[in-house]
């Protein structure tokens, strides 16, 4: 359990807000579907100054607010889940801000599902989902409609979380694995974003074309663009961790240069993902998007 407290900016006022992030094991067989599970509680709004803002990790997501709603917004998009309902969160490429409803305390629970897992659990075309936020109703239907009820009346927390737990399981089991594709995207993962495409051709005998429309349907971005998430998480996940480090300080300067051709590639990539540069990013206050990122 990690727990931190951030004094909250207002004027003539001592009120801390605090922000509790819970790991939960997934089920046994929602291992390697899911790639991480949380419970988060805050007791209210971040402050004004936070930027709440996500980073893309190239992984869907469910989100559950149990208490309070919570909306996310990027450059195209704007999405309210009120409270109770379950939310799926497309895999991303761009960053996004998330927020609560409501300044007051805040409950949800978190799923984050593998490259390899989301489109196991949601049999449609990625792409489609892509920087996007749907009630899970609007995608799952009947059965997801029916979920989100029995969950809204479970008082239980930890009953909400088996549930819906148990809900993926069926899900899961009416899928099967795409072995070509599990293949490359754990060569991607492996190498941690430095595979080639034309490595995965030699390797696998499929196309470059083949490779880019299979991964656009099942993980919903091309193998390039998740490599270059990938990449990109290596040194942002070193800095939500040790922030006082900066980027371009020694222990993060040398590992840029392990993912990036040089350090104008490492700015635009930054840019990209962030929407500031790494000088200007590390001097802003993000620590709602940080907490994520602790072990």
């Amino acid at each position: 359990i990690i727990t931190f407290v951030i004094p909250q900016l207002r004027i003539k006022s001592s009120e801390e807000m605090q922000m509790r992030l819970q790991h939960i094991e997934p089920l046994p067989q929602l291992k390697g579907i899911i790639n991480k599970m949380w419970l988060f509680e805050s007791s209210g709004r971040a402050p004004a100054a936070d930027m709440k803002l996500i980073v893309p990790n190239g992984m869907a997501k469910l989100t559950i607010p149990f208490r309070n709603g919570v909306s996310g917004k990027n450059k195209d998009y704007f999405h309210l889940s009120k409270e109770s309902q379950i939310t799926l969160i497309g895999v991303q490429d761009i960053p996004a801000i998330v927020d609560v409803e409501y300044d007051a305390p805040h409950g949800n629970i978190g799923i984050e599902f593998s490259p390899l897992g989301a489109y196991r659990i949601f049999q449609l075309r990625q792409s489609e989902l892509k920087n996007k936020l749907f009630l899970l109703e609007e995608i799952m239907g009947k059965s997801a409609r029916a979920m989100q009820e029995i969950i809204a009346d479970t008082e239980i927390i930890d009953r909400k979380i088996h549930l819906i737990q148990v809900y993926l399981v069926r899900l899961l089991a009416k899928s099967h694995p795409d072995q070509i594709l599990d293949y490359c995207i754990g060569q991607i993962e492996n190498s941690k974003g430095m595979v080639t495409v034309a490595a995965l051709e030699r390797k696998t005998g499929y196309s470059s074309r083949w490779l880019y429309e299979k991964f656009i349907e099942k993980v919903g971005v091309s193998p390039k663009n998740l490599s270059s998430i990938i990449r990109f998480n290596q040194i942002y996940e070193q800095w939500a961790k040790n922030p006082g480090a900066g980027f371009f300080k020694e222990g993060v300067k040398e590992d840029i240069y392990d993912y990036f051709y040089d350090r104008a590639h490492f700015i635009k990539e930054f840019n990209r993902f962030t929407g500031f540069s790494p000088l200007k990013f590390a001097k802003s206050e993000n620590e709602f998007g940080r907490i994520f990122y602790k072990d």
